[in-house]
């Protein structure tokens, strides 16, 4: 009796669930083909569709505009180009701040140039210290960074710690306490909790230490022995983060102060504008649940476009969406030279079978496939002609370009976009060539991992 009252009522939560949902769902801004997808999976499974809706099928933030207010920035300060100019325009025109002259760029080369400027930077700050990281492994590598921190909280200095709930969901509040128990202050970044179920899949993606409003190390890379350390490791994978001063360090802040306040309810105070210090043009690029539209998507779709002579890209994960993916191979079309380099294999084999039949469909278009075989791969980069290279957090996936919190940098000026193009030239030492071919069998797989985009 009792079993049979339950079923009835799981039925009747099903279809009120089921009521509530697909509108919900239908005013969504997604492909087609995903809308679908979800579609079928609520209608045609209700008890697997409604709880992995309910747990992942989240892509906006309700009040995007009030969570963080768009970085509306005074006129272009900066010299571009008629290309360099439309993509700072498209990105201005989702309310990202403008490109800033006067700043200063240095690529960090490899984990331990990595380690050593994260250090020199948490040592450098005097009044304030501002980092988020995906991930933080308590490692001898992320401990070394919290006492460097607890260090700099001890001097007075205004330390705050964000971390992703989810990617350092292993960092305990205890491997934390030196920084709270010297006066900084710690949060995750919507923790894995039941409360906050329906937004698990809205990650931040975000990597930046910011000192004093002035200096900035951004990048691709998070804090922990495979990314960065002290000493060479064969082992650890080759990723590419930047020390970036002047202007453009107030928009790295203003980023952090707006996750700050979602993860805490607490207000920074804002960002003080920093003078000039160099000759470097950058435009800093936010995207994520708390903004309107995909910009850094967009930026990327019309970069890819407007190519003339050469687009190189660099991604750990390759899973573009049919746009994109559409949008490399008419670029091999015209003639451009498309190279796209990816580990292989990547740390994720989920995301290496979702990858195979993209790769290998681009390779039949003429897009250089470069597989990187000497360990993994971790930078992000974008570099068109001798315009624009984009660098930072965002992977070429669904999850990185449509629902993580991210942010990459847009370098106009020539000695940077020099400096990016030199770092990807290093990765030639170790690379094949070409995609390999598969079974049928192989084939079938990969197709299936594919139906997993939103989630790798």
């Amino acid at each position: 009796m009792l079993s049979a009252i339950a079923s009835h009522l799981a039925m009747i939560a099903g279809v009120v669930l089921t009521i509530v949902i697909t509108p919900k769902l239908l005013r969504q801004r997604r492909a087609a083909t995903s809308t679908t997808a979800w579609l079928m999976a609520i209608l045609l499974v209700p008890p697997v569709g409604i709880p992995a809706y309910l747990m992942f099928g989240a892509r906006k933030l309700k009040g995007e505009s009030e969570i963080k207010p768009p970085l509306v920035a005074p006129p272009p300060e900066a010299s571009l180009r008629p290309a360099q100019a439309g993509a700072d325009k498209l990105m201005e025109s989702y309310g990202l701040p403008s490109a800033r002259a006067g700043c200063r760029v240095a690529l960090c080369a490899d984990g331990v140039d990595i380690y050593r400027r994260v250090m020199e930077t948490i040592e450098s700050a005097d009044r304030r210290l501002h980092m988020a990281s995906f991930i933080l492994h308590p490692d001898s590598v992320g401990t070394a960074v919290i006492e460097a921190l607890a260090q700099r909280a001890r001097c007075g200095v205004e330390v705050r710690l964000l971390l992703d709930g989810f990617g350092s969901f292993r960092t305990s509040k205890r491997a934390l306490d030196p920084i709270l128990r010297a006066g900084g202050e710690t949060a995750f970044f919507l923790p894995v909790r039941l409360r906050t179920l329906a937004r698990t899949n809205l990650r931040n993606h975000r990597k930046m230490l910011i000192a004093d409003d002035a200096r900035a190390v951004a990048g691709g890379a998070n804090v922990a022995g495979e990314y960065m350390g002290p000493e060479p490791d064969p082992k650890r994978w080759r990723d590419l983060s930047f020390l970036i001063e002047g202007p453009a360090v107030a928009d790295y802040a203003a980023i952090f102060a707006a996750d700050w306040r979602f993860a805490t309810g607490r207000d920074v105070e804002p960002a003080r504008p920093a003078p000039p210090a160099g000759e470097a043009i950058a435009q800093i690029a936010a995207s994520g649940p708390d903004a309107p539209g995909d910009p850094v998507y967009a930026a990327i779709l019309s970069a890819i476009f407007a190519a003339k002579r050469r687009l190189w890209v660099v991604t750990p994960y390759f899973i573009p969406p049919d746009a994109l993916a559409e949008a490399l191979a008419l670029a091999a079309h015209r003639g451009v030279d498309v190279r796209v380099y990816v580990p292989d294999p990547s740390n994720h084999p989920v995301a290496d079978l979702a990858r195979g039949q993209p790769l290998r469909d681009a390779a039949a278009a003429g897009v250089n496939v470069i597989r990187f075989v000497g360990g993994m791969v971790h930078a992000k980069i974008l570099l068109v002609d001798d315009g624009l290279a984009m660098v930072g957090s965002v992977n070429l996936d669904p999850r990185s370009l449509f629902l993580n919190f991210e942010v990459n940098a847009v370098f106009y000026s020539a000695p940077e976009i020099k400096a990016v193009e030199r770092w990807i030239e290093t990765l030639r030492d170790r690379t094949e060539k070409g995609v390999l071919p598969v079974s049928n069998l192989r084939d079938a797989i990969e197709g299936a991992a594919r139906m997993l985009d939103p989630l790798l």
